[in-house]
């Protein structure tokens, strides 16, 4: 059965997202830094050519600036806190990585919204950090100027 995406405005699933990713902090529990850019509007592959009117909402952060045992803490309450918080852990495993970065894949029951939180142990060299990606489900934008 297909889903058919719901009008909704861009500002509400803004907000609906920004909410999803502190609560998805907040369960981590881990005194870090936190990257900046918000969330931001992206066009929807549908595959029947009408991807142009839909829209998903996409979050990405990052939490750095600690050690690998702080960030290795985050992704054990995130493990144990989100399924309290109305997310459905859907995978926990490594992200088929060279490196088998640990990731946990979740769908959050009530919005259906989707989160891959990868911790990345920085062993090319990098600084180590937890990548978060948000997603909402695509939607129909309304409320746009003038179009839709």
């Amino acid at each position: 059965m297909g889903y058919e995406p719901k009008s909704r405005s861009t500002e509400s699933v803004k907000g609906e997202i920004s909410n999803l990713s502190s609560q998805i902090f907040d369960v981590m529990a881990i005194k870090s830094k936190v990257t900046e850019p918000g969330p931001n509007v992206q066009p929807c592959e549908s595959g029947d050519g009408g991807s142009a009117e839909l829209n998903r909402i996409r979050h990405p952060w990052s939490a750095y600036g600690v050690g690998n045992d702080v960030l290795e803490k985050g992704m054990a309450n995130l493990r144990q806190g989100l399924p309290e918080q109305g997310w459905k852990i859907e995978k926990v495993g490594d992200d088929g990585s060279r490196n088998k970065n640990a990731q946990i894949l979740a769908v959050h029951e009530k919005t259906l919204s989707q989160a891959e939180v990868t911790w990345l142990k920085g062993l090319d060299g990098h600084e180590p950090l937890i990548e978060v990606n948000l997603y909402s489900r695509c939607f129909r934008s309304v409320g746009a100027s003038g179009q839709g």
